[in-house]
């Protein structure tokens, strides 16, 4: 999936999660920093990517990717997984509690969820793409839904950018218009 894909679709699961499991109080600030967890979260697997966004926009991005890259086994590798789930998980929360003393009005559990939705959000979309996740690392086999490659959505192809995105467009519209009174409530009552 292209990277505008993944940010929808991490941000379609921050909605699912939001309504599904409503927030206690939470700080303007901590909402605000958990959508953008929650969109670094969504693109964060391709880190092993030399040729993703997020190297290309920094300095010594191409050299710091493709090191990256080779550490994290290449692209849809560790980060791919299961095991990569856990260690960026790991990853996350460490960096936040370091963060934590920086900036203590901030809820880093709610953050770290936000990121931990995005970042399993890709995964899942990956799934559905011809090329499969490598779910069960160190077992080297690629998963994808449905099974036959042939059926499986083409990185950056049609199926991608007119019906998946559009899906995810029509659905994120249908969600927040059906649930506008109980987002409204959110807002005006757990936001603090």
């Amino acid at each position: 999936m292209t990277g505008r894909t993944h940010d929808l679709a991490a941000f379609t699961a921050l909605g699912l999660v939001v309504l599904s499991h409503p927030l206690e109080n939470v700080t303007l600030s901590t909402a605000i920093v958990a959508v953008v967890a929650n969109m670094i979260g969504g693109i964060a697997p391709d880190i092993d990517q030399p040729t993703a966004p997020f190297w290309r926009n920094l300095p010594i991005g191409g050299i710091a990717g493709r090191t990256i890259a080779k550490l994290l086994g290449g692209h849809r590798f560790l980060s791919h997984s299961i095991i990569g789930i856990f260690l960026f998980g790991l990853g996350a929360h460490y960096l936040l509690d370091l963060l934590h003393p920086s900036f203590p009005k901030l809820n880093m559990q709610i953050i770290w969820w936000a990121f931990m939705i995005g970042f399993i959000s890709h995964l899942i979309m990956d799934t559905i793409t011809r090329e499969g996740v490598p779910w069960l690392l160190p077992i080297p086999i690629k998963f994808g839904i449905p099974p036959l490659k042939v059926f499986r959505i083409e990185t950056g192809g049609f199926m991608e950018r007119f019906v998946i995105f559009t899906g995810l467009l029509l659905f994120n519209g249908y969600l927040y218009f059906a649930n506008y009174s109980k987002f409204i409530d959110i807002l005006k009552n757990h936001i603090k």
